[in-house]
């Protein structure tokens, strides 16, 4: 059975690492049948959660506009999130944070989801990844029936592309390939 798929690239660079392996990820997903939809998080325009909590007593809308409700909506509708982000001092970047803290609104309608995460470094070590992947582990604590399904590190790049060149690239295809 088909699933619907939607991926979160953090990357603020476009055919950045994270991002290439977003795309082959993507790719895999698609080979497999699945309904896939990626966008670029740096490419939307998302503010920052002020906590005004204005989305308590109005339904879910939130006070910002901005391209959030699109992406939240989305999220809520897919059956598969992929998050994934370069690391940035040992966690998330800031766009990606941003949507994450964003849910807040309708947070409780993001549920039963199929979480697999990518995350990428200039470090050559998977422990330099691991305060990232508990950002996103926690916010998937909050996720009612959220299932961890998969992991792809990234380890040892920096100039965009040298994700080609490691076996991340091609775990990123065979992860998006087993959706089912």
């Amino acid at each position: 059975m088909s699933k619907k798929v939607f991926i979160l690239s953090g990357s603020p660079r476009k055919g950045g690492n994270s991002d290439i392996l977003c795309d082959e990820f993507m790719r895999g997903a698609k080979d497999a049948g699945n309904e896939v939809e990626k966008i670029r998080v740096a490419e939307k325009k998302i503010g920052f959660c002020s906590a005004c909590y204005y989305c308590r007593t109005s339904g879910g809308v939130c006070a910002k506009k901005d391209d959030m409700s699109e992406v939240l909506q989305k999220m809520i509708d897919a059956d598969v999130i992929v998050l994934s982000s370069p690391v940035y001092f040992y966690s998330i970047d800031a766009q990606l944070k941003a949507v994450i803290d964003r849910t807040v609104a309708r947070w409780t309608e993001v549920k039963n989801k199929a979480f697999y995460y990518i995350v990428t470094c200039a470090d050559e070590e998977k422990e330099s990844q691991e305060r990232t992947l508990e950002c996103f582990r926690g916010y998937a604590d909050c996720v009612e029936g959220a299932k961890e399904m998969g992991v792809i590190y990234g380890t040892g790049v920096y100039k965009p592309g040298e994700i080609k060149n490691t076996p991340a690239y091609k775990a990123a295809y065979d992860m998006g390939k087993s959706v089912n």
